[in-house]
């Protein structure tokens, strides 16, 4: 399965999820890429939209690749039994903690934070590679005591699918191909996703709900 960008796979992603159009759920994005698919699942099922917290702990040999995550807390895990190397680690826990605090401050104006206790909870991605990500922002909703925990995305690495399956209620995957080898394989356009995107897309978000609650 192919999707045109981003918008494309959150309009594919929301008709999956049809059936929680009316029960105002939750639609929380891994920012930066999960963002814009959220945003179109979040205004199809008439559900509120936030974002979850969570970093990629990179390799000190391939920065890109993920050897595990940390959320906001500091809770993180390391997947790569080969990268785990005290020192090393250590310091890309603090840089990843800076970053996951500036992303909060800009992301979400004091008290906009949504809480997930007691609602219906969709963590959603553009998709998963190694999974790390999606499985510390699971881990990380799922202490807030969401009454239902669903992971949604377009596409997944079959192996990632079933490393998160024990950690959510719901799995919502379009598409888990044997050939995975990146997520931006599947997408004819999938460019960076910047943090004024994402910024605008939430405001954005906000501004509409806010103007149709004047409206009734």
């Amino acid at each position: 399965m192919i999707f045109s960008d981003r918008l494309d796979a959150g309009r594919r992603l929301a008709d999956a999820l049809a059936g929680y159009r009316g029960g105002r759920p939750l639609v929380l994005a891994i920012p930066r890429g999960g963002v814009p698919v959220a945003a179109v699942v979040a205004e199809a099922l008439e559900g509120d939209l936030d974002v979850v917290l969570v970093h990629k702990l990179c390799s000190r040999w391939a920065p890109e690749y993920a050897v595990g995550a940390i959320d906001e807390t500091g809770y993180s895990f390391v997947l790569d039994a080969s990268e785990e190397d005290d020192a090393w680690l250590k310091d890309e826990k603090i840089r990843r903690l800076a970053e996951l605090r500036r992303r909060r401050a800009l992301y979400s104006p004091p008290g906009s934070a949504a809480d997930p206790g007691g609602r219906v909870v969709m963590v959603v991605d553009d998709g998963l590679a190694t999974g790390a990500t999606m499985q510390a922002a699971l881990h990380s909703v799922r202490a807030q005591g969401p009454a239902r925990l669903i992971c949604a995305v377009p596409v997944a690495a079959p192996a990632s699918l079933a490393r998160i399956r024990g950690d959510v209620d719901e799995l919502v995957c379009l598409s888990a191909p044997a050939g995975f080898e990146a997520v931006g394989q599947f997408y004819l356009e999938f460019g960076q996703v910047e943090d004024e995107d994402v910024v605008a897309c939430l405001l954005g978000y906000r501004d509409r709900l806010r103007g149709s609650a004047e409206k009734a």
